[in-house]
């Protein structure tokens, strides 16, 4: 058994060609160019409350990140009407049949990435209404690759291989608000009329200036000086989880406050299902289990015959047939027959 201690030097990366820019014998100038907008970044300057960070115990420095989120909130209230602007033009989309996708490089690709694969399961959306795309590809979901963010054309071909239209909604995500793969995508979603969203955590930045609708929730340096996976990177999950919960709330994915379009795909999500249908019209499991297998599991379906009495296969043919809307429906059963009510359901 070796005897050798184990190293502690951090591994050399193998050369990344994905995305890397070509070599043009100017990389030191371009570095300095780079050094001097990163200089000017609040989420690059070093937190003054805790310069010491070495120094700190392992209570202290749970206590201190702890301490130094708490100012991301704030950040986001400042910018509460940039995400209401933001949430109406997707929702104007969405109804136009179009989509939503996400872009960024690293943590803001892969922030954008996981909002969008949690939609269909939470709101049994296609998989193709809300896209994520992270420079580098999906390999860059786990691994970093760092220097496809420095291309702009891949964030333009990304967009490409999607066949973005006018009808859609891009959100470009960088917390620097200054990433060229997403500065270039933003720019190609423009030109062919598609709304563009910048959403970063610097003011004043290139991203928010390019898109028709900035967003910029300036939270501060961070508590590791430039790791934007901090702060920021929460800051972006927040924003993004109200970009895409509001838009499906005001696109009728839900009922009240119920999760009323859930997939149930698995125990739990069926136990689940069965809860809501409970909540919602306040009968016991077996009842809801027993709507919810005639309406073949649909929560929203299964909720409509217990509140009106009609048919399991007219309630959803009255949902698929309009705007899927759990309340508008509900609404215009009492209006069609105001004196009736639901039967007994326990």
């Amino acid at each position: 058994m070796s005897t050798q201690p184990e190293s502690t030097s951090p591994p050399v990366p193998e050369p990344v060609a994905v995305g890397a820019r070509p070599s043009t014998g100017s990389g030191a100038g371009e570095r300095d160019t780079i050094r001097a907008e990163l200089a000017t970044l609040s989420t690059e300057q070093v937190n003054e409350r805790h310069p010491d960070l070495d120094a700190l115990s392992t209570r202290e420095l749970v206590a201190a990140m702890n301490e130094d989120i708490r100012s991301v909130p704030d950040a986001i209230a400042a910018v509460e009407p940039e995400i209401a602007e933001a949430v109406e033009a997707i929702v104007e989309r969405l109804r136009r049949g179009g989509r939503l996708v996400y872009l960024g490089a690293g943590t803001a690709g892969r922030m954008g990435i996981l909002d969008a694969s949690e939609a269909p399961p939470t709101f049994g959306t296609d998989p193709g209404l809300i896209v994520g795309l992270i420079a580098g590809g999906p390999g860059a979901i786990q691994q970093a690759v760092e220097n496809a963010e420095d291309r702009d054309d891949l964030g333009r071909a990304d967009l490409e291989s999607l066949s973005i239209t006018a009808d859609d909604a891009v959100v470009g995500v960088s917390a620097s608000g200054r990433t060229p793969y997403v500065l270039g995508a933003l720019q190609y979603a423009r030109s062919i009329g598609a709304i563009t969203i910048g959403l970063s955590c610097n003011a004043g930045s290139p991203l928010a200036r390019d898109a028709d609708i900035g967003i910029e929730a300036v939270v501060g340096p961070e508590l590791l000086t430039g790791s934007t996976r901090l702060k920021a990177g929460t800051a972006q999950k927040l924003v993004l989880n109200m970009l895409s919960t509001i838009t499906m709330v005001r696109l009728g994915k839900t009922y009240r406050n119920l999760m009323v379009d859930l997939l149930t795909t698995n125990e739990k999500l069926r136990a689940r299902a069965e809860r809501t249908v409970m909540l919602a019209t306040d009968v016991d499991a077996a009842t809801a289990a027993k709507t919810l297998a005639s309406v073949d599991g649909w929560v929203k379906a299964a909720i409509l015959v217990l509140v009106t009495g009609i048919a399991a296969d007219e309630a959803v043919a009255r949902l698929r047939g309009g705007d899927g809307s759990l309340s508008a429906a509900i609404a215009a059963h009492a209006v069609e027959d105001p004196t009736g009510a639901a039967p007994d359901v326990h």
